[in-house]
């Protein structure tokens, strides 16, 4: 029988983050699992040149892990971890799901093909390779565009 405690919900606040979670949250509930709701904030990175570029300014840290919990908020009986983590998408994904003990990753897909793809390359096809447990991808659903998007 498939067993589910730990599922990971990687999220860069997309809407297929947001329809994965979705997801995440009612398997959770299903199997009395817990979740660990995961941002990968992109590494720092200075350019030098004629001069020191300075990095854009980011959220400070505990601003973004109450923007998780705000988002992400899961309702009893489901339990849910924050975590913030520094890096490369794919590669730490991989790694906290490791430490974790993750039992399934659940995560949102762009759905990016040809030159995009090729491009910029595709996280969760790097994740679904590369886990050692089982990945469920979610692509998410148009959805229609509001009057204020067009402003």
């Amino acid at each position: 029988m498939f067993s589910v405690e730990r599922i990971l919900v990687p999220t860069d606040f997309s809407a297929s983050s947001d329809d994965a979670f979705q997801v995440a949250k009612a398997l959770a509930r299903d199997y009395k699992a817990r979740l660990v709701v995961l941002h990968v904030a992109p590494p720092m990175i200075v350019v030098f040149g004629e001069g020191v570029l300075p990095p854009e300014p980011t959220p400070h840290p505990e601003k973004i892990k109450e923007r998780l919990r705000q988002v992400y908020a899961a309702e009893p009986p489901v339990e849910a971890e924050y975590r913030l983590v520094e890096g490369e998408a794919a590669p730490e994904i991989l790694r906290i799901a490791d430490e974790v003990a993750a039992d399934l990753i659940v995560m949102g897909t762009h759905g990016r093909t040809g030159l995009t793809r090729m491009l910029m390359g595709s996280v969760a096809e790097e994740v679904v390779r590369k886990a050692k447990c089982p990945v469920l991808t979610v692509k998410s659903q148009p959805r229609p565009a509001s009057i204020a998007e067009g402003i």
